[in-house]
């Protein structure tokens, strides 16, 4: 192994760069050259590539996104896509590739290690957390802190005001930003792509709270299919509740911003240079995680075919709480 490629794929989100850092200087610590990728998988089938080295990646640990860029391809998914790609990385002798992203970029990078060289390895970047092989995806952290701030300000003003206030958040296949942003945000009810909007329940549980004394609710709802209908979803929920009147804030892509986190900084850092490691050790086709503070690998196809769902117990202590 002489030299490896680094690329950020699919949805940005804050905790890119820290991996970028870590595995430039991880590389470089291991006596490996390193080139970026700019553009995602489109620049890996363009050949877009940039020399990288440990001064290069100096100051960018606290920048939201990536500093190489990233984008969807939807050329990457065909055969002839992928094929190009895969020229590029052998006229740049390459000899491994770190793909850092989420679902989809897990899959794409399982396609690519499938039909040629060189290695590739995985590091789980997205808000959603919606990757198995891991606790908790690099990004996910600062979305839900960008989020819970919007929140708490919106509790604020709900609390001053006595309103019903409908909070929509990302998450349009995985219910953990919703989750975990309606139990530190004391919202009254949660809607998750999982269990779907019912109606009837969120109306209950409102009433409940407004029934113990409480001045105002929270509804927390990840954004589904279709963002922005937590808008009919208010209005339904309020139908029959006399004399309140919904207010509904759509947070969208102000969640994907924002510098990283602590937590986002440390874990882009460890796997990032567990991504090295991995490569030297001669693994092909797997991704890095974190679970119980330990790095797992995990097959590539595992990462992105499986379903990753909060656990249930989170649901028992949002409705424990919800008073």
């Amino acid at each position: 192994m002489r030299r490896i490629a680094v690329v950020t794929s699919g949805g940005d989100g804050p905790g890119m760069n820290p991996v970028i850092r870590a595995v430039v200087r991880a590389a470089d610590q291991a006596g490996l050259a390193t080139v970026g990728v700019r553009d995602g998988f489109a620049g890996l089938i363009n050949g877009a590539y940039t020399h990288l080295d440990a001064r290069g990646v100096s100051g960018i640990l606290h920048r939201p996104g990536s500093v190489l860029a990233t984008a969807r391809s939807p050329r990457f998914r065909s055969t002839e896509g992928r094929r190009e790609a895969l020229k590029h990385l052998d006229l740049a002798e390459v000899d491994g590739l770190v793909v850092i992203g989420g679902d989809g970029s897990m899959r794409g990078a399982d396609a690519l290690s499938r039909e040629g060289t060189p290695s590739v390895v995985g590091v789980p970047a997205t808000i959603h957390n919606d990757l198995a092989g891991g606790d908790f995806t690099v990004g996910f952290d600062t979305a839900v802190n960008t989020a819970l701030e919007s929140i708490d300000r919106i509790r604020d003003t709900a609390a001053a005001g006595e309103r019903l206030s409908f909070v929509e958040v990302l998450g349009r296949h995985a219910g953990w930003i919703s989750l975990y942003c309606g139990i530190a945000g004391g919202a009254t009810y949660v809607v998750t792509p999982d269990a779907g909007a019912d109606v009837g329940a969120i109306r209950a549980a409102v009433r409940r709270a407004l029934a113990l004394g409480k001045r105002y609710c929270i509804v927390v709802v990840a954004e589904g299919e279709q963002a922005g209908s937590t808008y009919d979803i208010a209005n339904r929920v309020c139908e029959d509740l006399e004399g309140v009147e919904p207010r509904v804030t759509a947070l969208g892509h102000v969640q994907r911003g924002a510098a990283p986190t602590m937590r986002d900084r440390f874990l882009g850092s460890v796997l990032g240079d567990a991504a090295v490691t991995a490569l030297l050790d001669g693994e092909d086709r797997v991704m890095l995680g974190e679970r119980c503070q330990s790095v797992v690998r995990t097959p590539l196809s595992r990462a992105w075919s499986e379903h990753h769902a909060p656990p249930e117990g989170l649901f028992d202590l949002l409705d424990r709480l919800a008073r």
